[in-house]
């Protein structure tokens, strides 16, 4: 079962893009708290978090066009049977 996504099991779950987005969301809040502090460990922090944004920008990309291609082949996601996969 899933904790996060949705599944045959969790309906009401989210897109994978949905939660990536929220997640890159928390990361530019934190990041703006930090942006203006000068220590070292602060920018450093800052410095990973803006490359994390590019992953995450990347995998938001890759889960829409998942979703993409699922809702051409089969139609928008719903409640009952995965459209791919076994049950």
């Amino acid at each position: 079962m899933t904790h996060f996504l949705s599944s045959d099991k969790k309906p009401d779950g989210y897109k994978l893009e949905e939660i990536l987005k929220k997640v890159r969301n928390d990361i530019i809040y934190r990041a703006t708290k930090i942006m203006d502090d000068p220590i070292p460990e602060a920018q450093h922090v800052l410095n990973n978090n803006i490359q994390i944004l590019g992953i995450l920008e990347e995998a938001i990309a890759l889960a829409e066009d998942s979703t993409q291609v699922l809702n051409k082949s089969f139609g928008a996601g719903g409640k009952g049977s995965p459209r791919i996969g076994t049950e």
